[in-house]
């Protein structure tokens, strides 16, 4: 049993979560989130914790945003928008319990502290922005770190709540090159 609550958007969400783990969720009820679900979710953070598992499509990536500035400490989990898109539908509904459980066991935690030691400069170098392929190296590097893939300011915001060390940062811009994401 996972002892955090895992923050999905829909009962589809927590069918395909409870196909591969034994859990609890909280459903927003889509990309609108009303005070009852915020209750819900400041409540689940102080009594067990909290993992937020949306999925990774713009009202997903919202959801996750608002939840975050909101309640500063949650643990989150990500899949990439190519592992969770079938027949063009984006969701985690669509992952297999595999994937779900890959993604669990990667829980990034959110410090909410100022300071991450990855410069904007160091987003720039590695062509994670202001780069012709920036959007898709993003996509590579931000699976390597299991950050999930977002824009590159949201990526710099990440870098910095997740406290992804300059070596980390490294390790995974390595394996980015060795893979060939050139």
């Amino acid at each position: 049993m996972i002892k955090e609550i895992i923050v999905v958007e829909g009962k589809s969400d927590t069918v395909a979560i409870k196909r591969a783990v034994e859990a609890e969720t909280i459903e927003t009820g889509g990309s609108a989130i009303n005070k009852d679900v915020y209750e819900k979710i400041r409540l689940a953070l102080e009594r067990r914790g909290v993992i937020i598992f949306t999925d990774p499509d713009h009202a997903g990536e919202r959801l996750r945003r608002l939840i975050t500035e909101r309640f500063p400490g949650c643990k989150q989990a990500f899949l990439t928008q190519e592992e969770v898109t079938v027949k063009g539908d984006v969701g985690i509904e669509n992952a297999t319990p595999e994937m779900i459980r890959r993604a669990l066991a990667n829980v990034k935690t959110d410090f909410a502290q100022e300071g991450s030691q990855i410069a904007w400069e160091d987003l720039m170098e590695a062509g994670l922005i202001v780069h012709p392929q920036a959007a898709e190296r993003r996509k590579a590097m931000g699976r390597l770190l299991g950050i999930g893939y977002s824009n590159g300011k949201q990526f710099h915001k990440r870098c910095q709540m997740f406290q992804i060390s300059k070596q980390e940062f490294q390790n995974a811009l390595e394996r980015f090159h060795k893979e060939g994401y050139e």
